[in-house]
């Protein structure tokens, strides 16, 4: 049933309470609010959204703080990081050698190091034969007792006797047979002689002066065996090797050639087992060319201080 267009409707059915009310001068129902009677509807519950807000809220706050802790730590552990591996500390990085970089990849340190200067090198040794080798270097004085000091001489476990000496400007008087020539026409300046004797053998040792390395070359090459130092005897060697056959020899070393001539001093012939006349010539042959060496060296040492 309607009493009029626009009005409420009426349920005869409902009780009074359950009826909608009519607005007159809005002209429709009047707004209930939440819960209100007659919407059937539950209010909402204000407090609980509340703290329901607050607890949201609070939660945000407490991720937000963990957040900025765990950023924080996550900062600190980087640059603690940083610094073990700039320290030097392997240990800090499990990575394998294969994954570091290769020794092209890294920077050199050519900035910083210390300036280079031009390489300098000591001057090669002076050769001590250089000094033995021409008269123009050879100055040093020469006697048969700066060559052969002293009154004996020891070679290993034998000992010999120093004797007699001799000194000549004249090549010639000093050696026998073909040698005298050979001496005069490679120009032969100076002889010097010793004699020494062990146990009735006896040598005599002839070095021969030249200007030149040449010369005393040239000399070593034509002595034959007929070139021989004649015997120097005296001072308690008898004369030797003037009759009898002696071994001799021939060498050179610089601008000196040097000689020997030892036998028997009984006379007796040396033949090729007589050991011990070997010996001794070949002890004192051994003894001028290391004393000729010396001469050098020593000259080549005052030239180098």
């Amino acid at each position: 049933m309607s009493f009029g267009q626009g009005g409420p409707q009426w349920d005869p059915w409902k009780p009074n309470t359950q009826q909608q009310p009519w607005d007159n001068q809005a002209g429709r129902a009047p707004q209930q609010p939440w819960g209100g009677p007659g919407t059937g509807v539950q209010a909402p519950d204000w407090a609980a959204l509340a703290e329901a807000s607050e607890t949201r809220n609070r939660r945000r706050r407490l991720l937000l703080i963990v957040g900025a802790a765990v950023a924080t730590v996550g900062v600190g552990a980087a640059v603690a990081m940083a610094v073990v591996n700039a320290d030097g500390n392997t240990t800090a990085s499990n990575k394998p050698t294969s994954d570091l970089p290769a020794t092209a990849a890294i920077p050199s340190d050519t900035a910083s190091a210390a300036p280079s200067f031009a390489p300098t090198s000591a001057p090669p040794p002076l050769d001590p034969k250089d000094f033995i080798s021409s008269v123009k270097k050879d100055t040093a004085p020469l006697a048969v007792e700066s060559l052969f000091p002293g009154t004996q001489l020891t070679m290993g476990e034998r000992l010999y006797k120093k004797g007699p000496t001799a000194d000549t400007t004249n090549c010639a008087s000093a050696a026998k047979n073909t040698l005298p020539k050979i001496l005069t026409d490679n120009g032969c300046t100076r002889f010097l002689r010793v004699t020494y004797s062990k146990d009735g053998v006896a040598v005599t040792v002839g070095v021969a002066v030249f200007d030149t390395e040449a010369q005393a070359t040239k000399v070593k090459a034509a002595a034959d065996k007929k070139s021989i130092v004649e015997s120097l005897s005296g001072g308690g060697v008898p004369t030797f090797c003037r009759a009898a056959i002696c071994r001799s020899t021939t060498n050179s070393y610089g601008r000196y050639a040097y000689f020997t001539i030892a036998g028997f001093t009984n006379g007796k012939d040396v033949t090729t087992k007589s050991t011990a006349v070997f010996t001794t010539g070949d002890d004192l042959a051994e003894f001028a060319f290391r004393q000729i060496r010396r001469r050098g060296e020593a000259q080549a040492s005052a030239a180098s201080q």
